[in-house]
């Protein structure tokens, strides 16, 4: 039986928190602001089957209705009937009465008025749809569209899946790390209790026994991880050479490891880390002694963040990094899932799917991790801020890989030539257009454009960077706006085309 004191604070929590990728809140009115009128049921219902189904197809969530989007309690003016009728929606209206992992459904009072609070677990076993058989899940504070082939998994994947979610035998909360949990907790309402919290958050549940916590809040906070987990670790070999050996050439030059909780293994993993990647020390625009490091910082933490977040935990191994002298490899137990592929990662779209639905959302809402599905665009797009390789990814049976590599874009050829450039300090942006300069090649505004990565009517960008290039003496003019206008008209091309500008050496 549902303690009703114990729902009715987590519903007022959750109005405090606001709408988010695992909370959503409905209205029971529609209408003008000074007309309001109560609406249909049939679109409540709606309303409460189709996030229901979004968030069961994506992290789990939770949906209130009878609160306005703000978070101002307006109630539901409808009567007893109607009211059922709407926590029967977890019923009609899900796809030929599909059974969604729901946790709660359940009718309370809030400020004399009514509303009715709903949560779901993130499904493990089916893809739900809703009765007209649309697929949608939640991204974000959105619930979007979804090709139910995007997210179908396989069975083997189900243990997996819900391993963060089981509840352990013989834990307690003082087996957790209390101050770090509490610290945690005021961060997410001050003055929220250790066990309110974990109970909020869907870490813990009363039982007969008293307070049962999920394996996640195990790995989250355990103060002593060996115990219930032997892998939670990081482990770091250095490597002379771009190459493992064995045997007699075996050349691992160093092998540490460390290990603790996540919030312990996260900062860890990078303070142990960093002392391999650091390349050189220098005087920063700061006036102070500046650690300089082979990759982005922020892409490694980033990849770092990843790989302890969507490990596969059901496996008894640890994540592995290999730092070679040309790159650095993140390995991570458990395959990359089969609702994702290489290529989704590769097309930089966001693609999202939560091995670990309950750590991944306590990582988002303590701002570690920034908005789901946003990890790999990140790294990708820190690595080409520092003009390196994109990274490498790799996925087998057993585990998921990626490779940073300390390789720049530009090739030999192009090097040579933008070492002529090097006291301008130019950014990747203006060595794009220098380098349509080289071989003495005219360039034309068009070329610009593209080099660039931006439309031809994205003019104030262009002059920016062109402006910047040519007060530096790089960019020349070799022909004059009106004699480029003339000479397109003469030879019927556009006067983007002609080219007009020139590169100069230095």
């Amino acid at each position: 039986m549902v303690d009703v004191l114990v729902l009715t604070e987590k519903v007022k929590n959750t109005i405090v928190l606001g709408e988010s990728h695992f909370r959503e809140f409905k209205s029971a009115f529609e209408g003008r602001p000074d007309n309001k009128k109560p609406r249909l049921v049939k679109s409540i219902c709606s309303d409460i089957g189709e996030a229901l189904v979004a968030f069961a197809n994506a992290d789990g969530g939770e949906i209130l209705i009878g609160v306005e989007d703000n978070g101002t309690i307006t109630g539901i003016p409808h009567d007893d009937t109607d009211i059922q009728t709407m926590l029967n929606a977890i019923n009609t209206h899900v796809y030929q009465k599909q059974q969604l992992p729901i946790v709660s459904a359940n009718k309370i009072t809030l400020d004399d008025k009514v509303i009715l609070y709903f949560s779901v677990n993130k499904g493990s076993t089916m893809i739900y749809q809703l009765p007209d058989g649309r697929c949608v899940r939640r991204k974000d504070k959105s619930t979007m569209p979804a090709e139910i082939n995007q997210i179908q998994f396989e069975r083997q994947e189900v243990k997996s899946r819900e391993y963060d979610r089981h509840f352990v035998d013989g834990v307690t909360v003082s087996d957790l790390d209390l101050p770090l949990l509490q610290s945690i907790a005021d961060k997410y309402i001050k003055g929220l209790s250790i066990e309110r919290y974990l109970q909020q958050v869907g870490l813990a549940e009363y039982g007969i026994a008293g307070l049962r916590l999920k394996m996640a809040a195990v790995l989250l906070f355990a103060s002593d991880i060996d115990k219930w987990h032997p892998r939670s670790q990081v482990r770091f070999l250095k490597i002379n050479g771009n190459t493992l050996e064995a045997g007699e050439k075996y050349n691992v030059i160093s092998d540490d490891s460390v290990k603790g909780n996540i919030f312990e293994l996260i900062m860890k993993a990078w303070e142990n880390l960093r002392s391999y990647l650091a390349y050189k020390t220098e005087f920063g625009s700061n006036s102070r002694f500046e650690q300089k490091y082979i990759y982005p910082e922020d892409a490694v933490r980033e990849t770092i963040l990843n790989a302890i977040a969507h490990r596969d935990y059901s496996i008894m191994n640890g994540i592995e990094i290999y730092i070679f002298d040309d790159r650095m490899e993140i390995k991570s137990p458990g395959a990359l899932l089969s609702t994702l592929t290489i290529k989704n990662l590769y097309e930089l779209e966001g693609s999202h799917e939560s091995r670990n639905s309950l750590i991944a959302k306590v990582l988002r809402e303590n701002q570690l991790m920034r908005e789901l599905g946003e990890g790999m665009k990140r790294i990708f797009g820190l690595m080409e801020e520092q003009e390196l390789t994109k990274p490498e990814l790799y996925s087998n049976g057993s585990w998921f890989k990626v490779t940073l590599l300390n390789k720049t874009v530009f090739n030999q050829k192009e090097i040579e030539w933008l070492n002529n450039f090097e006291q301008f300090n130019l950014t990747k942006l203006q060595k794009q257009v220098v380098l349509l300069g080289l071989g003495n090649r005219d360039i034309a505004p068009n070329d610009i454009f593209r080099a660039l990565n931006i439309s031809n009517t994205e003019t104030e960008k262009f002059t920016q960077e062109v402006t910047v290039l040519r007060k530096a003496g790089i960019l020349t003019e070799i022909m004059t706006s009106n004699q480029a206008f003339h000479m397109a008209k003469k030879i019927k091309k556009d006067k983007k085309d002609i080219a007009r500008y020139r590169i100069v050496l230095p």
